[in-house]
């Protein structure tokens, strides 16, 4: 099962170009009428990413309840292996065959919406805005496009793990984590100061998630040129190298991958890391010292708001039973079968409300409630930093950027000036 946040965003420029071909009109032409008004009838062919052999039985349930409260429709499930999803996609714009109603992450949603074959559903079905959390609507919105092109679906983010013992060594309170980053920064400094430089806070350099809880501008308002060297975008990317320089960034930071931060971590040489439900579960088996003093809060921000991790629910602006679709679309994302999916597995429902129930609410004494309720709090707020026109490409130009700063090679405005210039080269050329 794979219900990660994105696809392989390096095909983003393979999906892009297979749409140009079945573009008819303009950027954000849809080719025909936007109405989703008439009868639910017909045919609905629903497509997801990799989530029959997991939860067969969920699907199958929802779909005949569809199918009884409207019985001149039907669905037909398709699902699509993780690996080539993209790759897919664009087969089907390019070929006349996407689907009527399509599981997307923004990044995917965002050519299909430019070529005009995403629904903007802010038009044909604004009358549903309301059941939804409002950071997640505003997720399915794209760069330089007007309205809302996929229903929102499940959501996920992630808390940050603190080690409660290497907070009390350092004469810090273990019971007040950083919540902003000047705090962050602060403590970071004086635990590798009275640690002797040996225990770190952190063990990543910033990513553009960072920079967007920082409160730096990633892109301009129109979405066609990326903003993140601004002065805040500096400023954060000193406080790093000034981490670094002091030990309060791990050493092996620069070429750190999400698995060795973890082992660190782990280690008990780094101080706080992001995590989940599985690595708590881990910790107890593998490092019940560490276990034992492990401490649960938000990821630092100074904006008040968490990231948020967003899938939705598109629908083909040419399909031939679009009332029928849209009105599929919106049964799946409903309140009532949000809820029962996020029971079957580690995401967060979408709509207004939903993580008030006691499910998201109430601790239990397991590894499970503990994060689970951690993160649905967050969630309530949250947002989706990572501009959809990012791509990995550019990821590695920025963590590049990054690296260089960090290490002194170059100062942090020339680096981030050179990686906004090289991203928005490749943001020209597609």
């Amino acid at each position: 099962m794979r219900l990660t946040r994105r696809a392989a965003a390096a095909t983003a420029a393979l999906v892009t170009s297979a749409l140009a071909l079945t573009a008819c009109g303009p950027s954000g032409d849809s080719g025909g009428s936007d109405s989703a008004s008439g009868k639910v009838e017909g045919q609905v062919t629903f497509q997801t990413w990799n989530l029959k052999a997991n939860f067969k039985k969920h699907f199958e349930g929802i779909i005949a309840d569809f199918e009884k409260k409207y019985p001149d429709a039907e669905v037909k499930w398709v699902d699509q292996p993780a690996e080539g999803y993209p790759e897919k996609l664009s087969a089907d714009a390019a070929g006349g065959t996407l689907p009527d109603v399509v599981n997307v992450s923004p990044d995917l949603a965002y050519p299909l919406a430019k070529a005009g074959l995403a629904l903007d559903l802010e038009k044909a079905a604004g009358t549903y805005r309301g059941e939804y959390l409002d950071g997640a609507w505003r997720s399915q919105r794209m760069p330089g496009l007007p309205g809302v092109y996929a229903f929102p679906w499940y959501l996920n983010t992630g808390p940050m793990f603190y080690n409660k013992a290497l907070f009390t060594r350092a004469g810090l309170d273990p019971e007040k984590p950083p919540t902003t980053y000047d705090q962050l920064f602060d403590d970071a400094l004086t635990m590798a100061h009275r640690s002797g430089r040996k225990t770190a806070m952190l063990a990543g350099t910033p990513s553009i998630e960072d920079f967007g809880r920082y409160g730096v501008r990633l892109m301009n308002s129109q979405g066609t040129q990326f903003t993140f060297n601004e002065p805040k975008g500096v400023e954060l990317l000193r406080h790093y190298k000034e981490l670094y320089a002091a030990g309060a960034l791990d050493s092996q930071a620069l070429t750190a991958q999400a698995e060795s931060a973890g082992r660190k971590f782990q280690q008990q040489s780094v101080a706080m890391n992001p995590g989940s439900a599985h690595d708590l579960e881990n910790f107890k088996k593998e490092a019940p010292s560490l276990y034992r003093h492990i401490g649960i809060t938000n990821a630092v921000n100074n904006t008040g708001r968490a990231n948020m991790y967003v899938q939705g629910l598109m629908v083909n602006a040419r399909s031939k039973v679009k009332p029928a679709a849209v009105a599929f679309a919106h049964f799946v994302t409903d309140r009532k079968n949000q809820m029962a999916f996020a029971k079957e597995v580690t995401i967060f429902p979408s709509t207004k409300g939903s993580l008030d129930d006691p499910y998201f609410t109430e601790e239990d004494g397991t590894d499970a409630t503990r994060v689970r309720v951690a993160s649905a709090k967050s969630l309530k707020t949250a947002v989706n930093y990572t501009p959809v026109l990012l791509s990995d490409q550019m990821k590695t130009v920025l963590r590049n950027a990054v690296a260089k700063a960090v290490q002194g090679e170059q100062s942090p405005r020339a680096a981030l000036d050179g990686a906004a210039a090289e991203c928005n080269r490749l943001l020209k050329t597609g």
